[in-house]
């Protein structure tokens, strides 16, 4: 009777879940998904634009990068004021901002206009998406977290996969409709999408599982049980000052900022380095730059359900930084042969992406409580250095050497640093953020 009873307890759990999965996970992965295309849509603006404005590869590289400097600068306020009015509150302000300056982007008329609205950007989009992973705490039990987030962070590969061979599209056969450029037209239609994400969001979603009226006061109860253990540490109510001060806060933020170096540096440059290696067209460019973010996007799904299953993120994680990083650095040495620089592309994507999605379960495991917004915030801050890092310092090599390797290699090096930072950790790599 006990086993039956343990059975069916299980699957009433599993049922709660299922039903999180579908009203707060896939909202926020369509959100998320929104989010990365308005970063890197750029990529593919850069393909018509950079003509039409008369921008060199150096001014491109840092108008892609200076988002990050605007998302840096707010992103610790507002995952603190997360905490102050809710979730909801927080995620639809973001949204909705930052899709209308998505938008804006269509008057960009000048290098000025270019890195002000990118600015812009960040500092409307800051805090989004370390503001969805503590937002997560409060619905999964740290077992179950790599694998939500894995659900959520592939939201943005299976953005790029969608996106390329939509915005490739738009690029050619939305040209000179109402006077308009086919870039200006593209920033338009992904921009809007999330400023009306953002208003769903005050419908859609409930600061915790308390409000959510789609669950009974039984699974709510049975929910809070389950989340609340498993995402307190015995530390888990030191302060974010106490944090700040542990060197373990830095190992993390440093291992970020090393894959993100990694990430956008594919993130801004695939549409140009597919036409490096001899694509022709928008459309064709768009259509190939599905693969490597479609192969990323199931990669990390799972990584992700490994890592869940073997209670184990640190491997995952370095190991496959360390392979994202030797592809790109075959990619780099064989730009001239499409077949191995596509595979390599390819590989490198997933790497990189499944890198950066197990990552995210490491603070996760650690750190909760009072601190956890900040201290998630910090780490994420640091680590967005490298969005400002990798296609600035990528466009200033490639306008003084014309060729696009020797920031990769670069960028190889940095990604092998990351990588072993996670991998020499102590195997456990579970001890308190605060603790020493």
């Amino acid at each position: 009777m006990s086993s039956i009873s343990t059975l069916a307890q299980q699957q009433d759990r599993e049922a709660v879940f299922r039903r999180v999965d579908i009203r707060v996970l896939a909202f926020l992965a369509l959100c998320y998904a929104f989010a990365y295309i308005d970063r890197v849509n750029i990529g593919f603006a850069k393909l018509q634009m950079q003509h039409d404005l008369g921008l060199s590869e150096a001014a491109y590289g840092l108008g892609a990068g200076i988002f990050f400097l605007g998302y840096v600068l707010f992103e610790v306020p507002s995952n603190l004021l997360l905490i102050k009015i809710g979730a909801r509150k927080t995620l639809s302000r973001i949204l909705f901002l930052w899709g209308l300056t998505s938008a804006a982007m269509y008057l960009v008329s000048n290098t000025t206009s270019f890195y002000l609205l990118r600015f812009l950007l960040g500092v409307f989009e800051a805090g989004f998406a370390p503001g969805m992973i503590f937002y997560l705490t409060y619905w999964y039990p740290r077992e179950r977290m790599a694998r939500a987030l894995a659900l959520l962070l592939c939201a943005a590969p299976i953005g790029g996969v969608i996106s390329g061979p939509l915005s490739g599209w738009m690029l050619s056969a939305l040209s000179g409709v109402g006077g308009l450029s086919g870039w200006q037209w593209m920033f338009i239609c992904e921009g809007i999408p999330a400023a009306v994400l953002g208003l769903l969001a005050l419908v859609a979603l409930a600061d915790t599982p308390d409000e959510a009226r789609w669950l009974t006061a039984d699974e709510k109860a049975d929910l809070r049980a389950m989340v609340s253990p498993a995402s307190t540490t015995p530390h888990a109510n030191r302060t974010l000052s106490v944090v700040l001060r542990d060197p373990l806060t830095y190992r993390l933020a440093a291992a970020y900022f090393c894959f993100i170096c990694g990430l956008y540096a594919i993130g801004f440059w695939l549409p140009t380095i597919l036409k490096t290696i001899g694509l022709k067209g928008y459309v064709q460019i768009g259509l190939f730059s599905a693969i490597p973010y479609g192969f990323a996007a199931a990669s990390m799904y799972l990584a992700g359900r490994s890592s869940d299953q073997r209670r184990e993120r640190r491997l995952h994680a370095g190991i496959a930084g360390l392979i994202g990083a030797v592809a790109l650095a075959i990619a780099a040495f064989r730009l001239s042969e499409f077949s191995t620089a596509m595979i390599a592309i390819t590989v490198a994507t997933a790497g990189m992406y499944v890198a950066y999605s197990v990552f995210w379960a490491m603070p996760s495991d650690i750190l909760s409580g009072r601190a956890a917004a900040g201290g998630i915030a910090v780490i994420n801050t640091i680590g967005l250095f490298g969005g400002f890092l990798s296609p600035t310092m990528i466009g200033w090599a490639n306008t003084v050497t014309h060729n696009a390797q020797a920031g990769l290699l670069v960028i190889v090096g940095l990604v092998v640093v990351g990588s072993l930072l996670l991998l020499t950790m102590p195997a456990a790599g579970s001890r308190e953020l605060g603790r020493t």
